[in-house]
């Protein structure tokens, strides 16, 4: 029977995608791990690997078509000893999808354990047999240390697919018969559309998949998360001083900026009170054992946040590596998804901008995420007397349901006296 190739998941948001280029056409040979299509997410372009072997027998969306639901059937797979008569059984292209010229922004990157799913002979997983699993549910499993051994897939075939891992996570039994695979959580209503002012001359740009998701998840957010902000200002003389002072050393390596060491102070601050480094999950709270701090860093047409992990265990110079790394990485679209998926707590830092103090919205799962603004001089009162002090304000936004007042001030209490006694971070 021909193998089904389906429009993978290839992000935890990622619900539909743009088919960007074709690498393989219909009579190739096809071997397992083969790079055979890139697909423009919403973070970048990404090549896809093939899991099974065979003949491509029919491509049923041409390179170029956008909006392709996951798990809809993009290609068809003849197996070893099928002819071309087998392909009368394949599906037809899916009719919600229409073609349209790819906006793929940038290289395409190859992500570990990336693949294609196909479907699965029935009764392949199982003891003693290969396992079968979208990449989605594969990377949701492996971070949450289950094995897929045990677990009976609901998808086409007995694949494992994303709603098997939360029920198992859950502790809900599995299903012992296979049923048809869960759609994609719809989008939230979409606005009443907005009628431009009459004579009023405008463009239409159409949003990609980046901007898309971004809008769905920020609306979620405001709309499902309660959030409450909190607001305090740090003096970075001290910070100042021995930033120039380790910079000016002959052999720095790497020069230090102020959000280095913004990133070493909330990820020690977040070890200090562990009650922030968490997520809300319905009737539990996680907690994570692991301090990773996402650093949101603007790209063309969007944002992404590239993840310091275990920031907490790592010195200055090694944070500032990294991130000088990640957000140049993040600007050519050649992020992996490992790294970019997940962290604990979010900084957004628009100080380099002037911005002086703002609120940034809550990015889930994560419960906090902080906002920095412009280090500038302020007056201020030292000993009752009238000083000038170079000032930064900061504001944390923190989702009410897992973090209270008490616990974001805390964070904020020791995030602050790591800033103002800079030292501390050297330890």
């Amino acid at each position: 029977m021909p193998i089904q190739i389906l429009m993978p998941a290839l992000s935890p948001t990622m619900t539909e995608g743009n088919l960007a280029k074709w690498h393989k056409k219909p009579g190739d040979a096809v071997k397992s791990g083969d790079v055979i299509a890139e697909i423009e997410t919403d973070k970048a372009t990404m090549e896809v690997e093939a899991v099974d072997e065979g003949i491509l027998g029919r491509i049923l969306v041409p390179e170029g078509t956008q909006a392709v639901k996951v798990n809809d059937p993009i290609a068809v797979l003849l197996a070893e000893g099928e002819d071309a008569g087998a392909l009368d059984a394949a599906p037809s292209p899916p009719a919600a999808s229409a073609a349209a010229p790819s906006t793929a922004a940038g290289p395409a990157t190859r992500p570990p354990e990336v693949e294609a799913p196909a479907v699965a002979p029935a009764g392949a997983n199982g003891a003693g047999g290969r396992i079968f699993a979208s990449p989605l549910a594969r990377r949701m499993a492996e971070q949450a240390g289950l094995s897929l051994a045990g677990l009976q897939g609901s998808g086409p075939h007995g694949r494992i697919v994303k709603a098997d891992i939360e029920k198992a996570l859950a502790g809900g039994a599995a299903e012992t018969a296979a049923t048809p695979a869960a759609a994609p959580a719809p989008l939230p209503p979409a606005p009443a559309v907005v009628a431009p002012p009459p004579g009023t001359a405008y463009d239409e740009v159409p949003l990609t998949q980046m901007r898309k998701v971004i809008a769905r998840r920020l609306a979620e957010s405001k709309q499902t998360v309660p959030h409450f902000y909190l607001s305090i200002d740090v003096e970075l003389d001290a910070l100042l001083a021995l930033r120039a002072q380790l910079n000016a050393r002959p052999k720095a390596v790497t020069k230090l900026s102020v959000n280095d060491f913004v990133i070493k102070a909330v990820a020690v601050a977040m070890r200090a009170v562990p009650g922030v480094n968490a997520s809300y999950a319905g009737d539990k709270v996680l907690m994570y054992r692991d301090v990773d701090v996402s650093v949101a860093v603007a790209i063309p047409g969007g944002l992404i946040t590239p993840i310091i992990r275990k920031a907490d265990q790592k010195g200055l110079a090694t944070i500032s590596a990294e991130m000088k790394d990640l957000a140049a990485r993040a600007k050519d679209g050649k992020l992996k998804p490992e790294e970019y998926q997940g962290g604990g707590f979010s900084i957004s830092n628009l100080g380099m901008y002037g911005i002086r103090d703002f609120q940034a919205v809550i990015n889930p799962p994560q419960a906090c995420i902080l906002a920095v603004g412009a280090g500038e001089k302020r007056p201020v009162v030292k000993n009752d007397q009238l000083a000038i002090a170079t000032v930064m304000s900061c504001t944390l936004s923190v989702d009410h349901r897992v973090v209270d007042g008490a616990l974001g001030a805390e964070f904020l209490q020791v995030f602050r006296q790591l800033l103002e006694d800079p030292l501390g971070l050297m330890l």
